[in-house]
């Protein structure tokens, strides 16, 4: 397999996990459970799951009233875009 399809399948599996963090944490909300942390879910966007925080975010209406999410997260997507565009750039991305 190629480069492109390690980290193709990586970076989607990664973003599953992520958005399926957001459900878990608003379910954990709403039973009054403990909690993943904030830095826990900021991190995981930054970590190539931005996409996944984001859909999180809006699907399940989780943290969309924090400024913190609502800056940070747009900001990681940016970042993960970049980093993608970079491995591209210098040909880890080949097909």
């Amino acid at each position: 397999m190629s480069h492109f399809t390690y980290i193709a399948t990586g970076f989607v599996l990664w973003n599953i996990i992520t958005f399926l963090l957001y459900r878990m944490d608003k379910r954990r909300a709403q039973n009054n459970e403990w909690r993943i942390s904030e830095a826990t879910l900021v991190g995981c966007a930054f970590l190539m799951g931005g996409v996944g925080s984001l859909l999180g975010m809006n699907v399940f209406r989780h943290k969309t009233k924090h400024v913190k999410f609502k800056v940070l997260i747009p900001l990681a997507v940016i970042v993960n875009v970049g980093v993608l565009l970079y491995l591209h750039h210098v040909g880890m991305l080949g097909y």
